[in-house]
This record gives structure tokens, C-alpha cells and sequence, in this order.
């Protein structure tokens, strides 16, 4: 009986001893629980052919006034640097330094064009960070008070599966030869409005874009790029229309998640994209500070690739030779 009540006490000491840690755990997780809100990942652009994206989701409004940008503080994780700054205007944003900066722009840019949902962001050629130094081709990414950011969310496991919104905008990550895509990138921005609170669901780090991909999924990292014109420009998007589903020639991260992508997603896409004149094609890439021959060289790959997209029904191996 004796043996019993002492193993009885330890027992219960020890319960009684995590308890509160379990407690805490448990509110932790329920205030990491997302609020209330309608979730949104694309809403339909009322004219794709009107947007101006040389100034992009923010426009005009909501450029930085970079006549005096001082560091508030290092933002860590990530390939590129990061700084929280602070413009002339009191606002804060993210600078990023490096070079995944100019294939942000650009791919915000682009996939906004097409109604998805985005961060607002601005490349500046060179800019003074007060405290830093002098930078060259920074972007610069909003961070509005009235907008709180969420966890992330994950490709297998959101309200948007199985839409073709969401295949749709799989298709784009291999238009655009992300090979980063990881569910860490991607996060949930809580906008307050009159009529509710919108939750909407983007992908915040398109850094690891307009190169190639990589060769395989075995030794992609040792073949991938990030930034780099040419590469892009010599890569395939589509290799093989097989029973109405398309197999594209991507060797980055997460391949199973183009396994579910059809003749009909890859075609509205493309009829989506088909709707950008070659000016806003040629804004894309300016507003992200590249040369007029890169300018010129990405446009072009741009709409090839639209034309591939759109011919998937006609062909059953697209591989375009070079």
C-alpha cells in the first residue's frame, strides 16, 4: 500500500508540475487560430489590359518616399538581406537587398495582373538606407498598419483545394520557374474592411524566380538559379500533355503539386495572360529596374510561354526545341 501511495505522488506531482506548461500550450495554439473572415487567394480583374504594372498592386498611392529611408531594425531568415526601414513618411517597410529583389518585383507584378492576391512592393535603383549605407536595386515592400499578418498557410491544406484557382496559380509558379515553393512562403494577410474582414491567402516570397529551375529533382540544387535572364529564357515550361493532364519541365521543390494540373487549368491561364499587352508584358520587367535587352529577352519569354500554355490541347509533347 505504501509502495503504492508513493508511486501515486509522483505520479501526480509530475502531472500537476506540466499542467501549467500544457495550459500555456493550449493558449498559445488557440491565439495562433485564424479569425473570423472570407478567404481569398484570385479575384477576377475587371480589365487585365488596363493595369498598370509598372507601378503594380499599390500604384501611385502607396509608393515610398524615399528622400530619407532610415533602418528600424534586421529582419532575419531568408537567402536574401532584409531591413525593417522607415521612409520619409513615417511608413514602414520591408527592404530587400540582393538578388532575389528584382524577380520579386516582377513576379508580384505579374501574377497580381492576373487577379491573384499579393504584397504591395516597389524596386528602387539605389537608395540610402540612413545607418546602412548605400544600396542598389532594393525592393521595397509594404508593411500598412491597418493590414495584420498571419501564419502561413500550406498548399495541401487550405480552403482553395481542388479550385481552379488554386491549380491556376501552380501553373503561374512554373511559368515563372519557382523552384522555391515551400509552404513557409506563403502567408495569410487579415484585411479589415467595411462589409468584413477578407483573409487573403498569397504567396509572400517569390525571390527564387526567372532562372531555371533545375535539371531534376535528384541534383536540382546544383543546377537551380535565381535571377538570371538568360537561363529563364533557355528553359522549357511544358514537356508532355498526357490524358488531358500537363507534366511541366521543372525540377524545383514540391513537383507533386502539378500532378493535378489540366489541359483546361494550363489554357486559362494562358487566356488570362494572353490578355497583357506587350507594354504591360515590357512594365513587368522595367519596373524591376533590368536592362532594356533583359527587358526585352524576359517580354519575350513571357508570351512564348503564354503561347505554350494555350497550345496544350493541340500537341502532346511541347518541349520547344532550342
Amino acid at each position: 500500500m505504501l509502495r503504492f501511495n508513493v508511486r501515486f505522488s509522483i505520479v501526480l506531482f509530475v502531472f500537476t508540475s506540466l499542467f501549467p506548461i500544457s495550459a500555456t500550450a493550449l493558449v498559445a495554439k488557440k491565439d495562433k487560430q485564424i479569425p473570423k473572415g472570407t478567404p481569398v487567394l484570385w479575384r477576377r480583374p475587371v480589365n487585365i489590359s488596363s493595369r498598370d504594372l509598372r507601378l503594380g498592386p499599390g500604384g501611385a498611392r502607396m509608393k515610398p518616399d524615399l528622400r530619407r529611408v532610415t533602418f528600424v531594425e534586421e529582419q532575419k531568415g531568408g537567402y536574401s538581406k532584409k531591413f525593417k526601414v522607415r521612409d520619409a513618411d513615417g511608413r514602414e517597410w520591408v527592404a530587400k537587398i540582393g538578388k532575389e529583389a528584382q524577380a520579386e518585383t516582377a513576379a508580384v507584378r505579374l501574377l497580381w495582373a492576373l487577379g491573384y492576391m499579393t504584397e504591395v512592393n516597389y524596386l528602387e535603383p539605389t537608395v540610402e538606407i540612413v545607418g546602412k549605407g548605400v544600396f542598389h536595386n532594393v525592393r521595397f515592400e509594404a508593411r500598412p498598419e491597418n493590414v495584420k499578418r498571419l501564419d502561413e498557410w500550406k498548399w495541401s491544406d487550405n480552403p482553395f483545394v481542388g479550385t481552379r484557382e488554386l491549380r491556376g496559380l501552380k501553373v503561374l509558379m512554373a511559368l515563372i520557374n519557382n523552384w522555391d515553393i515551400k509552404d513557409s512562403n506563403n502567408q495569410i494577410l487579415l484585411v479589415r474592411g467595411q462589409s468584413g474582414n477578407e483573409l487573403q491567402y498569397f504567396i509572400s516570397d517569390l525571390g527564387a524566380t526567372f532562372g531555371k529551375s533545375g535539371s531534376t529533382p535528384i541534383v536540382w540544387r546544383f543546377t537551380r538559379s535565381r535571377n538570371k535572364p538568360v537561363d529563364y529564357a533557355k528553359a522549357d515550361l511544358v514537356d508532355t500533355v498526357v490524358d488531358n493532364h500537363v507534366y511541366f519541365h521543372y525540377g524545383g521543390k514540391r513537383n507533386d503539386l502539378f500532378n493535378d494540373i489540366t489541359v483546361p487549368d494550363a489554357r486559362w491561364i494562358g487566356g488570362l495572360l494572353s490578355q497583357l499587352t506587350t507594354q504591360q508584358l515590357r512594365d513587368v520587367f522595367r519596373a524591376a529596374n533590368y536592362t532594356s535587352s533583359e527587358v526585352s529577352l524576359l517580354a519575350g519569354e513571357i508570351r512564348e510561354r503564354i503561347r505554350e500554355l494555350i497550345a496544350v490541347a493541340d500537341d502532346q509533347r511541347l518541349g520547344r526545341r532550342r
